[in-house]
């Protein structure tokens, strides 16, 4: 299989690390990292993707090889990205998948441009993270005092905390070494800009069919969230992985492409 690896600037300027892989003419899927992961977050479940299926996995604004500006770093800015993005690609209608604070993104893009988007896959979805007491503890005490060059051991304690001790050690080399690339100031903005933000309200507005996937061993996103949001966006449908953690698509990698593969050629995203 072959995943080209190239850049694209939107017309603001910012340039954008993305891998694209499969047929231009084929229904459209763009993953969008959570935050602190780049596009390569998504290498363990591209090569199961098929070749019918046009996938864009990106790496947002300040992460991985993607341009990194002083600022900009809110939920709001990241989605502002999305339909610029999209026009640059030339894909006029996508599935959007995002995982954990990523989904309030794809959230944000399917209220505000409906006409752009085909579905939504929601991985590990909260439902909001304003006021959250274990962020919020996580934010003052940890990525508060965060300074460059970010540790090492921190990046990889990270990657394991945010997933299982089921993915391999070489797949969290690889994921650590991508969340090094993310400056401190670029933590302390998003995860604050995180603890603000509330999109609940807005929820019935969204059109496109969603698929929430969600593993019943997350430590940080409970089912509750999950049972609420599918009763909020009004074409949802829930899959629950069992025995799976805050990552699905780490630890069950060929269910989640599977998954995510039959959604949108089922929608005919174009």
């Amino acid at each position: 299989m072959t995943t080209v690896v190239s850049t694209v600037t939107l017309p603001g300027g910012l340039s954008l690390s993305y891998a694209e892989q499969g047929e231009q003419s084929g229904p459209a899927l763009v993953l969008l990292p959570g935050p602190t992961d780049s596009w390569r977050s998504y290498e363990p479940v591209l090569e199961a993707i098929p070749l019918s299926v046009r996938t864009i996995a990106v790496s947002q604004r300040g992460h991985g090889d993607s341009d990194k500006p002083r600022t900009g770093y809110r939920v709001q800015d990241f989605a502002g990205d999305v339909v610029p993005l999209l026009d640059a690609l030339r894909v006029e209608r996508a599935v959007l998948a995002g995982h954990s604070g990523s989904c309030l993104v794809v959230r944000r893009v399917a209220i505000d441009r409906p006409e752009r988007i085909a579905g939504l896959v929601l991985e590990a979805s909260p439902t909001t993270l304003r006021g959250h007491p274990g962020l919020a503890a996580f934010v003052s005490s940890v990525v508060s005092g965060l300074q460059d060059p970010i540790d090492p051991d921190f990046a990889r304690s990270f990657v394991v905390h945010t997933s299982s001790g089921q993915i391999g050690p070489e797949v969290v080399d690889r994921l650590a070494g991508e969340l090094l690339k993310v400056p401190a100031q670029v933590w302390q903005e998003c995860f604050a800009a995180l603890l603000d933000y509330d999109d609940l309200d807005e929820l019935g507005r969204i059109t496109a069919p969603t698929m929430l996937i969600w593993g019943d061993g997350d430590g940080i996103v409970g089912r509750h969230m999950q049972q609420q949001l599918a009763e909020l966006i009004p074409n949802a449908d829930l899959l629950v992985y069992s025995g799976i953690g805050h990552t699905p698509r780490w630890e069950d990698g060929s269910r989640f492409a599977s998954d995510v593969a039959a959604f949108v050629e089922q929608l005919g995203a174009a």
